[in-house]
Parts: structure tokens; C-alpha cells; sequence
């Protein structure tokens, strides 16, 4: 004779299926644990390694800003061929060297600007658009000067509206940036250059509006008396 059917509550069915879920588990665990064994060291293997580059960046950044200071009165002095190059026989390495070795880190990158400028200041100017290209840094002072220094270059090389148009990128870069009026009277100019009177007149008067108080902005009044006169 059959016995009579017990009839479970909602509660026991949800342990019953909970129960069998965790014993699946487990059985699942213990069938693949060697390559879970695997995973997880794969994943603190990863993360080892990526301690181990923040920590070696951060060291070759200090490196670099120590190389840096070196090499910052020769620069300030005026003596920009040994800025770059560095003196033999001394722990003054250049501006060149600090480049090719540290690049890649911040202080690395700010040299990049400096040796750009002392280049510019030689007139090599193929050499300094190199290196203001290749800035990659997180400063926006020195991604506005970078983007400043090629527009000089192309003025240089009678390109106005590239030279324009880089100038004007460097005022936007941000408004805390005390360079922006000089900026932007160099965009003005070099659209002026460029035939581009329009567009110069709307940067030179903005250049007013917003730095009223600044130098730029009453040499941009020559600009726009040219301007209103043609």
C-alpha cells in the first residue's frame, strides 16, 4: 500500500532547490578547481605586473625631473645647443637624452616642450615641430605651448591659416591659461595674413571681450582699424 504523499511547503522547496544548487557548486568547483587554480594566478599574476609598471613609471618620472633641474639654468641662460645636447663627463645628460629615456612619463614629456623650444630658438625648426608634435602629456600649459610653438613654425614657413589655426587650438585648450590672449592676437593675425578678415575680425574681438585689460588686446586694435579700413 502506498503511503501518503507529502505535500511540501513553499519554504522547503526553495531550501530543497537551494541545497541542490550549492552541492552543484561545489561539484562544479571541485571538477575545475585546477583551472580556477590557474585563472587566479594568471590574475594576480596580471596584477603584480601592473604594480610593478606603476611603480617603475613613477621612479622613472622622478628620474627624469631630477635630469630636468640639471639641466633647467643652461636652458634659462640662454645656451640652448648645450640644453640639448648636455656637457660629456658630467651628470648634466641634455634635454635630448631626457627625451629618448623618459619620454614616456610626465617630466619626460615636459623636456619634450623644452627641447622643442631651444631647437625653435636655434632655428631648426623641422626638429622643434617634431618633438611640439609628439607632446603627449596631461599639462595643459604645455599642450597649448605645444600647440603654440607649431603654430609659430608654420608662420615661420608662411603657412598663416595652419599657423592660425593652431594658434586659436591653443587658446582653447583651457581659460586658465595666461598665455590666451597672446593666443589669440596670433590667430587674429595670421587669419589676417591668410585673407581670412572675417574670421580674424571675430578672434580679435573676442580677444577684446574677454582680456580686455591685456596688452594683446590693445595691439589687436591695430588689427581691427586695418581691417575696418579695407
Amino acid at each position: 500500500m502506498l503511503g501518503k504523499k507529502v505535500k511540501l511547503s513553499k519554504k522547503e522547496i526553495k531550501e530543497d532547490k537551494l541545497v541542490a544548487v550549492y552541492y552543484k557548486s561545489v561539484a562544479y568547483f571541485d571538477k575545475y578547481k585546477k583551472q580556477f587554480a590557474i585563472y587566479g594566478g594568471i590574475l594576480l599574476a596580471v596584477i603584480a605586473v601592473i604594480v610593478v609598471f606603476k611603480y617603475s613609471r613613477a621612479q622613472s618620472n622622478e628620474k627624469a625631473g631630477i635630469e630636468l633641474s640639471r639641466v633647467m639654468d643652461l636652458y634659462d641662460q640662454g645656451s640652448f645647443l648645450e640644453a640639448i645636447t648636455g656637457r660629456p663627463g658630467t651628470k648634466m645628460i641634455g634635454l635630448k637624452k631626457i627625451v629618448e629615456e623618459y619620454g614616456s612619463t610626465e617630466n619626460g614629456e615636459t623636456a619634450k616642450i623644452y627641447l622643442a623650444n631651444a631647437y625653435n630658438m636655434l632655428g631648426k625648426f623641422d626638429d622643434a615641430f617634431k618633438y611640439y608634435d609628439d607632446y603627449s602629456g596631461g599639462l595643459k600649459m604645455y599642450k597649448a605651448a605645444a600647440l603654440a610653438g607649431k603654430g609659430g613654425i608654420y608662420a615661420v614657413k608662411k603657412d598663416y591659416k595652419k599657423a592660425a589655426e593652431s594658434f586659436y587650438s591653443a587658446s582653447k585648450v583651457s581659460k586658465e591659461i595666461s598665455q590666451n590672449p597672446d593666443y589669440l592676437l596670433s590667430a587674429g593675425q595670421y587669419f589676417y595674413e591668410a585673407g581670412d578678415k572675417e574670421k580674424a575680425k571675430e578672434i580679435l574681438e573676442k580677444l577684446k571681450k574677454d582680456y580686455d585689460e591685456s596688452m594683446a588686446s590693445r595691439q589687436a586694435d591695430q588689427y581691427l582699424v586695418l581691417i575696418g579700413d579695407e
